[in-house]
This record gives C-alpha cells, sequence and structure tokens, in this order.
C-alpha cells in the first residue's frame, strides 16, 4: 500500500502471535475451530540488526565506497539519507549512532532551523519523533524545568494520528536544562510572531511545535527536513529514530547512572536498555569529576549544546553519586554527597 513501509521480520513474528492467540481464543471458549493454522506458519527468523557507531574509520571506508560508485551523483537527500538510494553504498548497519562530535556538529547545524528546539530534545532528551510532534506546550513548564509527554501523534499511512505514547512508561516527566528552557523561551516567541503574521488564518492547536499556520507538523515533515539538514552538513547517514537511541549511549557515556537513564528513555527492563543502547560503548571519559550530572569531558563541544556541564559541582575524594528527588518531585537527578 502506498506510503506503509514493508512489514519486517519482526512484526510478522508478533502478528502471528496476536492471530495465534485470537484462534486459541476461539478454540477453548468458542469451540468455533478444532485446529489453530497460525502455530505451524514458519516465518524467517527475527534477528535485531546490531548497532553500530559512526567511527572515523567506517565514515572514511563508506566515502570512500560512495566515490567509487559508477555514475556517482548527488541524490535526493531523504532517499540518500534512507540508505534506500541504489546508487550509495550501504551503512555497516541498519541502525548507526553518530559520536558526540557528529552529534554536536549536527545541533551547530540545525540551530538556525526554526525546529531546532524539537531536533534537540531528541538528540539529548531521547524523545520519540511522535512525542516532539504532539508536545503541548501546557505540559512545558518552564518553573519547573520539565516536560512532560503525555500525547503523541504517529503516522498510519501518510494520515497523522495523535493518540497517547507507545507504552505506559512512555508517559513521564523530563527534566531540562536552561540552555534547552532558553531555546523553547526563543521557540515560543518566534511562533506569537508566526501568529501575527498569520493572523485570522492562525489554527489555536496549541502543539509546541507546528506550522506557520499553528498547525500540527506532520511526521514525516520531521523527518525529512531532518534528512536535508544531515546532507547539507555532509554528515553520515542516520535515521532519526537512531538520534534518539544516541542520546542514551550519550547519557551513559557521560556516566549517567543507568536508573536514570531509563527514566529519561524508559524501556521494559533495564537489562534491555543496557546492551542496546551502548552501541559499542561511546568513548567514555576517565577524567576525575567529568562525569557528574552528565558532564562528559571527552566532548566539550556536545558539552556546550547540551547543558549537561552547566553548574557541575566538583567531586571530591571521598565522594560517592547518589540519587535525590528534584523540587517538583517529578524526577531524579545526580547529586554528590560525602561519603560520611
Amino acid at each position: 500500500m502506498k506510503y506503509r513501509r514493508p512489514v519486517g521480520p519482526a512484526t510478522m513474528h508478533r502478528i502471528r502471535a496476536t492471530l495465534r492467540h485470537a484462534l486459541n481464543v476461539a478454540i477453548k471458549q468458542d469451540r468455533l475451530i478444532d485446529f489453530n493454522p497460525a502455530a505451524v506458519v514458519e516465518l524467517p527468523a527475527a534477528t535485531r540488526p546490531k548497532g553500530l557507531v559512526w567511527t572515523e574509520e567506517r565514515v572514511a571506508r563508506w566515502r570512500a565506497d560512495q566515490r567509487r560508485q559508477p555514475g556517482r551523483r548527488r541524490r535526493a537527500p531523504c532517499r540518500a539519507q534512507r540508505g534506500r538510494d541504489p546508487g550509495l553504498p550501504p551503512r555497516p548497519s541498519p541502525v548507526m549512532v553518530w559520536t558526540p562530535e557528529q552529534t554536536s556538529a549536527f545541533l551547530a547545524y540545525a540551530r538556525r532551523h526554526r525546529l531546532y528546539a524539537l531536533y534537540r530534545l531528541i538528540a539529548l532528551r531521547g524523545l520519540r519523533r511522535g512525542e516532539a510532534v504532539g508536545l503541548r506546550w501546557p505540559e512545558v513548564s518552564f518553573t519547573a524545568a520539565t516536560i512532560a509527554v503525555n500525547w503523541q501523534i504517529t503516522q498510519l499511512g501518510w494520515t497523522p494520528v495523535q493518540g497517547k505514547p507507545k507504552t505506559d512508561a512512555s508517559e513521564r516527566v523530563i527534566a531540562l536544562d536552561a540552555e534547552t528552557l532558553s531555546i523553547l523561551k526563543e521557540h515560543r516567541r518566534r511562533q506569537a510572531k508566526e501568529r501575527l503574521q498569520a493572523g485570522e488564518g492562525w489554527a489555536d492547536s496549541g502543539f509546541v511545535f507546528t506550522d506557520e499556520y499553528g498547525r500540527p507538523l506532520h511526521p514525516q515533515h520531521v523527518t525529512d527536513q531532518f534528512y536535508w539538514m544531515c546532507y547539507e552538513a555532509d554528515l553520515p547517514p542516520l535515521r532519526l529514530h537512531d538520534l534518539r537511541h544516541g542520546a542514551a549511549s550519550l547519557m551513559l557515556a557521560a556516566g549517567v547512572e543507568l536508573k536514570i537513564v531509563q527514566e529519561t528513555d524508559p524501556r521494559p527492563r533495564l537489562e534491555h536498555l543496557h546492551p542496546r543502547h551502548l552501541h559499542q560503548r561511546l568513548p567514555r571519559s576517565r577524567t576525575r569529576g567529568g562525569r557528574i550530572h552528565g558532564r562528559s569531558a571527552g566532548c566539550p563541544q556536545l558539552n556546550a549544546v547540551s547543558g549537561w556541564a552547566e553548574q557541575s559541582p566538583q567531586r571530591q575524594e571521598g565522594d560517592l553519586p547518589c540519587r535525590r528527588k528534584t523540587p517538583t518531585g517529578s524526577r531524579s537527578q545526580l547529586a554528590i554527597v560525602p561519603d560520611v
């Protein structure tokens, strides 16, 4: 069907499990059938792709393969970044993640875009695309420095659908740094100017991220704009969803506790979060005191755009990291207490 992605092996297995359960109910309760045909259906093995980091060696190899392509020419960035262009070499893995320097380069380039705040939330706070598009102003608290994830806008075929987040754990409160709050305030002022320019044509939807007339964004528009910026910034190809995966990797590499990372980027179990989002473990700073409050001494450029290094107390010898509740009681953050 048009605008629908092909069903992958993992989705096929979930569909079969749902169908098998429904047919088992029909057998046990209603006695409508005597045999469950879904139980004998053979499907290809569903293997989860291994996430890899775009290291300098992989980027150099990918660009060399790109130059060797016969009849190479500049392609449409949306197709190129998705890896679906037959004129481009394949990526090392379907799931790739940027290094902190590459993420910093993207955020620096995206700073001029009107949706910069949206991409910053995805890259540094791990919001899903639908959660970022579905964020509303009443859920943004500048006083408590938090945002509440209660809605999302997904895509069914080409039709946007508003609804609840993916899972119950996805309904969460995320703490924000001062720099992100400042960027959101700037975005709100820009949106107010667009409202004045639109006049009566403005749609008061209440969403944080809208088009120039106040209408909710189409999720695919956000993805296409991301691919354009990656293409123009000359960065290695990456899916927008992998930008979110990189947020967890950056937090773990910066030394943030695994439980705190899960509260920001929820997963069913901690053991599921750890191996999938480390992506071969981004280089972790060994500088003492460089990991407090998610501060990464190994990448000052990312500290500058993320606000992780902001107001970080220096760790003294004998101090131990612990978790304490924020004043709002919404989420826990890393704190330093003496070892007494």
